[in-house]
């Protein structure tokens, strides 16, 4: 998957200006694809240029003005495409494997703390997902939801980054106690 495609599909929801483009990116489609408001700025202009979204200027008396972006037919189109296609394999790339995998050659004390750190960002972000799938749901419970919702495509993934964030906290803490367990049972030799 390109960044393009990322950006189409968060596209389809309106029009959006660079900015709330990246505010929109921050809240629902980082728990699947980080990237930067610079790249977004680069790949809105490479959209545009290649007919896959269209821009229009907003004149604002108090602030400078703003370019609006939504998605062409073209766009779809090339949504569609991609969701034809077959997915490629996802991958891992995690400096923390790397430190826990040469943890006890290295010394553990700071890989725990660093797995403590990452379980508590996890459990920030399962608070912060519960509360944007609580939002989108409204008052309706979630089977219900997911039966009868108008939009589910972020709700679906969002309760994929909940189920990530999850068992990422459930592993950084199960690996710190294994390291700490570790620990004890080498200063007690």
């Amino acid at each position: 998957m390109a960044l393009k495609h990322a950006v189409l599909a968060a596209l389809l929801d309106g029009e959006y200006s660079g900015y709330q483009l990246a505010k929109a990116f921050d809240v629902g489609v980082a728990n699947f694809w980080h990237a930067l408001p610079q790249q977004l700025y680069a790949e809105l202009a490479k959209l545009e240029q290649d007919g896959l979204v269209e821009g229009r200027q907003v004149v604002q008396e108090s602030r400078p003005n703003k370019r609006l972006f939504r998605v062409t037919d073209a766009g779809r189109a090339e949504l569609e495409r991609f969701a034809e296609a077959p997915p490629k394999p996802s991958f891992i790339r995690d400096d923390l494997l790397v430190k826990v995998q040469s943890a006890d050659r290295i010394g553990t004390g700071p890989v725990i703390e660093q797995l403590e750190e990452r379980a508590a960002a996890a459990a920030a972000k399962i608070e912060l997902l519960g509360a944007m799938l609580r939002t989108m749901r409204g008052p309706v419970d979630e089977a219900e939801y997911l039966l009868r919702g108008e939009r589910i495509g972020g709700y679906l993934t969002c309760l994929r980054g909940l189920a990530f964030e999850q068992g990422h906290r459930d592993w950084c803490l199960r690996i710190a106690a294994v390291l700490k367990e570790r620990q004890a049972a080498r200063a007690e030799r």
